[in-house]
């Protein structure tokens, strides 16, 4: 087991004591950094680039190159799932992923298979085996997978949506057929993120991008209730360290409490909350991950100074919080609008934690 240099983010997940708030962003590995776009072009497109555990290796690390950030994220897809599952995952120029199969009927389901993460996915176990023997305990690397819900929405509409209408219409009228995919994603994910753990990830994010689209009782049903499931039956330990598991639902700022309950160790915020109120209802029971709108990185170098500021002391004294945006960087922020953005975390909050 290669030692830590820097696991101040492992410990804020646990609420542990730190010197400082660690920082990093998701979708820091891409299309911002004129390196990613060169690596991404050698390639030659976006899924030969995930499955070139190298190529992928190379792209974890470019943003640690050039910022101090506290943890890598695994440069992967959250649809490598439905993938493996025979769905036919492709990207049209211009209109992102696509689904060559869709579901439809309870025969589809059950011609899913739960994939297993070293037959199947065996290049992203390559490539988180690959990024922790390059980050030689550098910072630590997390993993991460979407939710069920979320690849639900994709495998129903066949891509991307607006609306969802296809995916909510199925489990408004045919609940027994959403959650029997449910159930087949939940056991696809425990089994992914448990491959990437032992592979190497030392904390997991789960990204529920779509779960705020449900209404509150559809939340807990269709969304909630599978990442809970999939928190039970994650690897709790590894390599003799705890592995903590973030959960992010966009939107979710209405469903705090019951996320919190779930058993993760984190959630993850978006910017539609003020982290102090977050933190009143549940921060003492999980840490906390976020919320710099992640458009405030287009306005100059002062005012995120003054955004991180405003962050930082609405969050208070004390450990448990992650710094990160409320959702990923945009392809368009100057790199060094990014760095200054980590600097001022990193300078700002050192007095919080004194």
């Amino acid at each position: 087991m290669t030692e830590l240099k820097n696991d101040t983010f492992l410990r804020a997940l646990l609420r542990e004591p730190v010197d400082y708030t660690p920082v990093w962003m998701m979708r820091q590995a891409g299309r911002y950094l004129p390196e990613y776009r060169a690596t991404r072009a050698k390639a030659g497109d976006f899924m030969s680039l995930c499955m070139n555990p190298e190529l992928a290796c190379e792209v974890t690390l470019q943003p640690l190159e050039r910022y101090p950030l506290d943890a890598a994220i695994l440069f992967s897809d959250i649809l490598t799932i439905p993938d493996a599952m025979g769905q036919g995952l492709y990207f049209e120029t211009g209109e992102g992923p696509k689904f060559k199969k869709v579901i439809r009927s309870q025969a589809d389901v059950d011609a899913l298979p739960v994939p297993d993460p070293e037959k199947d996915l065996g290049y992203v176990m390559d490539a988180v085996r690959t990024i922790r023997r390059e980050l030689n305990g550098r910072v630590p690397l997390i993993g991460f997978s979407g939710s069920p819900w979320t690849l639900a929405t994709y495998m129903v509409e066949g891509g991307s949506s607006k609306d969802f209408r296809t995916t909510k219409a199925l489990a408004y009228d045919q609940p027994a057929l959403m959650h029997s995919l449910l159930d087949k994603l939940a056991q696809s994910v425990v089994s992914y993120l448990n491959g990437q753990i032992l592979a190497g990830a030392q904390a997991v994010q789960i990204f529920d991008t779509w779960g705020g689209t449900l209404s509150a009782a559809a939340y807990q049903e269709f969304s909630l209730c599978y990442m809970q499931k999939i928190v039970d039956g994650l690897i709790k330990e590894h390599d003799g360290r705890k592995i903590p598991c973030i959960l992010f639902t966009k939107n979710g700022g209405l469903w705090l409490e019951s996320i919190a309950a779930s058993g993760c160790q984190a959630v993850g915020l978006d910017w539609t909350i003020n982290i102090g109120e977050a933190r009143k209802r549940i921060g003492d029971k999980v840490a906390l991950q976020g919320n710099m709108d992640p458009t405030m990185l287009y306005a100059s170098p002062e005012r995120i100074r003054q955004e991180v500021a405003t962050i930082l002391e609405s969050f208070g004294h004390g450990t448990g919080h992650v710094f990160n945006l409320g959702h990923g960087i945009t392809p368009e922020v100057d790199p060094a609008h990014a760095g200054a953005f980590i600097e001022c975390v990193r300078e700002l909050s050192a007095p919080y934690h004194q």
